[in-house]
């Protein structure tokens, strides 16, 4: 039997989506009611990063302990994915050794290829195209904060990226609207776009797309891999910084994400990253929960 993967939020239902909130709720819960729960004892997760991360690796390695397994990091230097040895080759090795394989990368259809010849679950940590990760930690802290998010309101604010493209598959799963304000030359990708049945609009300014929110987000303007854009990129998106007059035009208990790093007085402003209105912080650490939920599901 071929193993189930999680590429892209696409590759869960709606009923399992919500699920997997309301498990990560469970498991944040009994880990500070100190419960033990092991269900993934001798188990192993090898992690291959082509992209690094703190926030990524720490979750994903600290939640494998918190289940009674272990988990084995494989840097750039260790792999050489793509570059030394085929990429099918080296998942078909991967996977015989370890349950459970999760992968930071560039190119999406690498993350294919090596799904495609894995005899394990692959776990998508980040691609150019899709974040789907992110999209279960924001989509708890939502849960955790203001309740189900079915028939509320995000505002995307910056550049249509991964995390954007996220957004939109779980605007289709959670039925949730979606405003998305970016900059032209840096739009969503529009196949991504058609194929999400769900309420999901352009707008021409953040103050637009922001009008009567329920949840504001942001990412960085320059992502790792695209440092020599960072110039040009500072000058498309100088509007697009989340301020409190940004944030004002939401509505008045609306909040804050951001999955991290952030640069102040760039993409957001710090009164308001560090502000009342911010939880970025559940969200940096709904990380593992999340993740141990989906761990957990994959290899059930």
């Amino acid at each position: 039997m071929k193993p189930r993967h999680f590429l892209t939020l696409r590759d869960i239902t709606s009923d399992e989506y919500r699920n997997l909130i309301q498990r990560a709720i469970e498991l944040k819960a009994m880990l500070r009611a100190c419960k033990p729960h092991a269900p993934l004892q001798y188990k192993t997760l090898g992690m291959v990063f082509e992209k690094s991360s703190t926030r990524t690796r720490l979750s994903f390695e600290v939640g494998m302990i918190q289940l009674g397994g272990q988990a084995v990091f494989l840097s750039p230097r260790d792999t050489q994915l793509g570059r030394g040895e085929p990429i099918e080759d080296t998942a078909r090795v991967i996977s015989r050794m370890v349950d459970i394989i999760m992968v930071r990368t560039y190119e999406h259809e690498k993350l294919e290829r090596f799904a495609s010849h894995s005899n394990v679950p692959v776990i998508n940590a980040l691609t150019d195209l899709y974040h789907p990760c992110q999209l279960l930690a924001d989509m708890q802290t939502f849960f955790e904060h203001r309740g189900d998010i079915k028939g509320k309101t995000v505002a995307w604010i910056g550049d249509g990226n991964n995390m954007c493209h996220s957004y939109m598959n779980a605007a289709d799963l959670l039925g949730f609207r979606l405003n998305i304000a970016a900059p032209e030359g840096y739009l969503p990708n529009p196949d991504v776009m058609h194929a999400a049945d769900a309420d999901i609009q352009l707008y021409d300014t953040p103050e637009e797309a922001a009008k009567g929110v329920d949840l504001v987000v942001t990412d960085v303007w320059s992502s790792m891999g695209q440092e020599d854009e960072a110039f040009d990129r500072k000058l498309a998106f100088k509007d697009y910084c989340v301020s409190e007059n940004l944030m004002a035009k939401a509505k008045p208990d609306a909040i804050f994400m951001h999955c991290l790093p952030a640069h102040r007085s760039e993409e957001v402003d710090a009164a308001v990253i560090d502000g009342k209105q911010s939880v970025v912080w559940d969200e940096a650490e709904n990380r593992l929960h999340s993740q141990k939920a989906l761990l957990e599901m994959l290899m059930a």
